[in-house]
């Protein structure tokens, strides 16, 4: 099963919390800071990218969670 990214969008008067290819949002909350708390609380959980939204729905920020093994 392979893992999707979470995003964090403008929606309505709020922000949500989305998995890639999800048809609802996990979570959606007043404030895009409350959003991205909890989307990076998800995205470490499943090891997984956050993409930040801006107003406009252009991605304005990404960060990785995936585990990835060091080389040696």
């Amino acid at each position: 099963m392979t893992a999707h990214n979470i995003h964090v969008l403008p929606h309505g008067s709020g922000w949500d919390v989305i998995q890639e290819g999800a048809r609802y949002a996990n979570s959606h909350h007043a404030s895009q800071e409350d959003a991205v708390a909890a989307g990076t609380r998800d995205a470490q959980r499943e090891q997984v990218e956050l993409l930040i939204h801006g107003l406009d729905g252009q991605i304005r920020t990404r960060s990785s969670f995936r585990h990835e093994p060091r080389s040696i």
